[in-house]
């Protein structure tokens, strides 16, 4: 049974081409995706481009992520773990993630 701590992620199925990339338009939003293209990151170690940005601005951009089925926000002991649903997004959409995060920032 899940915890109280656990957030609703999309599954595989529900993961929606138009919620992937809105989310992904956001240059903050992309940052903290091409972060995670490294490999899983602890949520207070991730950061946007905009160090002055409030908490509830990044607590808000993970969740924009999270329910487009970009990003999992799990949690790890009494912190959360970020991870790119790289497998997930190539199944669904071959080659989308590579060249979205591949793309040179602006």
């Amino acid at each position: 049974m899940p915890g109280a701590t656990d957030l609703p992620h999309p599954e595989r199925s529900e993961i929606e081409l138009t919620a992937v990339l809105f989310a992904l338009s956001d240059p903050e939003r992309l940052s903290i995706a091409r972060q995670l293209a490294d490999g899983p990151l602890d949520m207070a170690s991730c950061h946007a481009t905009d160090p002055n940005l409030p908490k509830s601005t990044k607590s808000h951009f993970m969740k924009v992520l999270r329910e487009a089925g970009v990003i999992r926000n799990e949690p790890h002991g009494r912190r959360r773990l970020l991870t790119l649903r790289r497998d997930d997004l190539d199944a669904k959409f071959p080659g989308l993630l590579e060249a979205v995060l591949g793309s040179p920032e602006v």
